[in-house]
């Protein structure tokens, strides 16, 4: 299970056991969250690393599921990995590949750095809430007084992170050709009540690889992985019955 940008394993907790009914279930902290280590320089080829030992670990072969930007290093991962990746479930990859809202500056990464670099934390949150989620800033005060507001700006600092693994991929072109080499069942969800970009993303992405599907999971949105564990569940364990 790959987590979302600037969550851990406690926020897939609830879909870990839903599915561990049906599978051995490997729910782990990504490099620089919870009680993982980090290492610098940061790349994206050493999560793709992290992944593949956890594999080795399980057997040599697994499913992968990956949420949001998790997703997306999901993704990657199969693409690197082959056969190992025996099949892949994404649950609202957050690609921008045409004008169906705001893409994300292409200073982001950047920013986020100059944010983690002068300790402004939550700072670096807000700037990710605005310009990667797409809440508006009016908002952003409710959201502050949630107790999950501290536990965000604790992995603020793998925020760039994310930014690395989507790339280019949010700026609103569509994907480039050849982009990713993935063979396994690919399973993609998409939430009814979330936003048009997701949908039309996941559609997009489906038609590019040769063994993909698109499913819409009624009244969901992008928080169904916390808010709605059992209908994600439902919708994987019927796949691979």
């Amino acid at each position: 299970m790959v987590s979302s940008a600037i969550s851990d394993h406690r926020d897939e907790a609830g879909l870990a056991e839903q599915l561990a009914a049906h599978f051995t279930v490997y729910n782990y902290d990504r490099r620089g969250r919870g009680h993982s280590s980090d290492s610098a320089p940061y790349a994206v080829e050493r999560e793709v690393e992290d992944i593949e030992s956890l594999i080795h670990e399980a057997g040599g072969s697994a499913y992968l599921f990956g949420s949001s930007s998790g997703a997306v290093l999901a993704l990657e991962a199969a693409s690197q990995l082959g056969s190992r990746v025996q099949e892949l479930f994404l649950y609202e990859p957050p690609f921008i590949i045409n004008d169906s809202r705001k893409p994300v500056p292409t200073e982001y990464v950047q920013q986020l750095n100059t944010l983690i670099e002068a300790d402004k934390r939550s700072e670096a949150v807000e700037y990710f809430m605005t310009e990667a989620v797409g809440i508006p800033a009016e908002y952003l005060d409710f959201r502050k007084a949630d107790p999950s507001w501290q536990s965000m700006e604790s992995l603020a600092h793998t925020l760039a992170y994310d930014g690395l693994i989507m790339g280019e991929t949010q700026s609103g072109k569509p994907f480039p050709s050849g982009r990713w080499k993935v063979n396994a069942p690919t399973f993609i969800m998409t939430g009814e009540n979330s936003g048009p970009f997701f949908d039309d993303a996941a559609k997009a992405l489906a038609e590019l690889l040769p063994l993909a599907k698109h499913q819409t999971l009624a009244g969901q949105d992008h928080s169904a992985v916390v808010m709605a564990p059992d209908v994600l569940a439902k919708a994987i364990v019927s796949r691979c019955e």
